[in-house]
């Protein structure tokens, strides 16, 4: 393969497919992807402060397993807002309000141009690997062959199902997560199939997936 060339999206990711509001990865393992709202630290007071932290240090000591923290930000595209807000100047008889709105749209651009506007959501993976892959990545040989040896077979983990005891798992683990996080305030609910599969799209097409609606 010459430098020219790329690799395609599917050889680069993790990610083998989409089952049962859960995501399958190559290697066998599963991720439960979990929305989080947002909070904001700043307006709280010292008490609230000095609680949130000692509520999330405890939250994060009872887990016996790691997750994942993602924040993804993403240019939200105003074209609709600025074309209602053109749609409301021609409803307007009178002069005046037609050119504050002229002055307003104006602004809103003048803004952007300068400071895009940005959107921040909040996730948290929880991840459940089955025993065979666990054991396979504390082989430290396993993982220097991995690393110089391309292989196209699948591990011993079936990633064409989810067993009903690995969901289980899965789900306690993730209803671990949820119960520790709301404790805090926060609000957590986890990834249908169909949220999912738009998570990833937009993940992976920035570009064309920005947000239109109106602020």
């Amino acid at each position: 393969m010459t430098k020219s060339e790329s690799l395609p999206t599917q050889d680069v990711i993790e990610i083998d497919h989409l089952k049962n509001d859960v995501v399958v990865l190559k290697n066998g393992g599963f991720r439960k992807i979990l929305l989080v709202s947002g909070l904001n630290f700043d307006l709280k007071s010292e008490d609230e402060k000095n609680l949130i932290i000692f509520t999330y240090q405890n939250f994060l000591n009872s887990l016996n397993f790691s997750v994942q923290q993602f924040v993804h930000s993403r240019k939200i595209n105003i074209d609709d807002y600025l074309s209602r807000l053109a749609q409301r100047k021609d409803k307007e008889s009178g002069g005046l309000i037609g050119g504050l709105i002229d002055e307003y749209v104006e602004f809103i651009r003048s803004l952007v141009s300068q400071n895009p506007i940005m959107s921040k959501t909040f996730f948290v993976v929880v991840p459940h690997d089955p025993v065979d892959i666990v054991e396979a990545s504390k082989n430290i040989f396993n993982k220097i062959t991995r690393i110089f040896k391309k292989t196209d077979s699948k591990p011993q983990g079936d990633t064409e199902s989810i067993s009903k005891a690995n969901l289980e798992q899965l789900e306690q683990k993730a209803d671990q997560v949820i119960t520790g996080l709301s404790q805090i305030g926060l609000r957590v609910v986890p990834l249908n199939q169909k949220e999912l599969e738009e998570f990833f799209y937009n993940l992976y097409n920035p570009e064309t997936t920005e947000r239109k609606k109106a602020l």
